[in-house]
């Protein structure tokens, strides 16, 4: 089975710095097959067909702490999982100089809809939806800065998440399906 590990805080700003191709070695070493890395921000595609994802997640960040000595959460999501976020994910949606667009993969014991609640969101400017495994989140650049968003960096909650632009998701997903193929 096809998954993704999302590393949540590696090598942003200059904290947490893991090297990716020891990463994948380290992958390697503890059975994940097919392992492929895609940029520094801690995405590393790869196929295991023999445990469940919390075996995996767990395997993962023991390897992480024996070979870099950092205590990283690690979230895996299989192909199916990242398949239905990426059907609710608006094609429109893009990252640039005009749009800020994220997917805010979430841990489980927050991944429901009721998450909404705990966000502020401005409905005025922010576009937020909740589908299973994440929440979705798109504003005009001009108003990032007003954002209720902007108040979730440094929460409980914001602990218990990862965050990937738009761009980064979709060349995932991308990965994903090629590794599937």
């Amino acid at each position: 089975m096809i998954h993704v590990a999302l590393l949540r805080g590696i090598n942003v700003g200059g904290k947490n710095k893991v090297n990716m191709k020891v990463l994948k070695q380290s992958f390697e070493r503890v059975g994940m097959k097919a392992v492929v890395t895609y940029i520094n921000t801690g995405n590393i595609i790869f196929t295991n067909d023999s445990l469940s994802k919390a075996e995996i997640s767990h395997m993962l960040e023991e390897v992480i702490q024996e070979d870099f000595g950092l205590s990283i959460k690690v979230l895996v999501r299989s192909l199916d999982d990242f398949s239905m976020i990426m059907d609710s994910l608006p094609e429109s949606w893009k990252n640039d100089q005009h749009m800020k667009s994220d997917v805010m993969f979430l841990w489980d014991d927050v991944d429901d809809e009721s998450v909404l609640g705990k966000l502020v969101i401005k409905p005025e400017i922010d576009t937020v939806q909740y589908v299973p495994g994440a929440v979705l989140w798109s504003i005009d650049r001009k108003n990032v800065t007003k954002s209720g968003m902007t108040k979730l960096v440094g929460t409980n909650l914001y602990k218990k998440m990862t965050v990937r632009n738009v761009n980064t998701t979709r060349k995932i997903y991308e990965l994903m399906l090629t590794t599937h193929s």
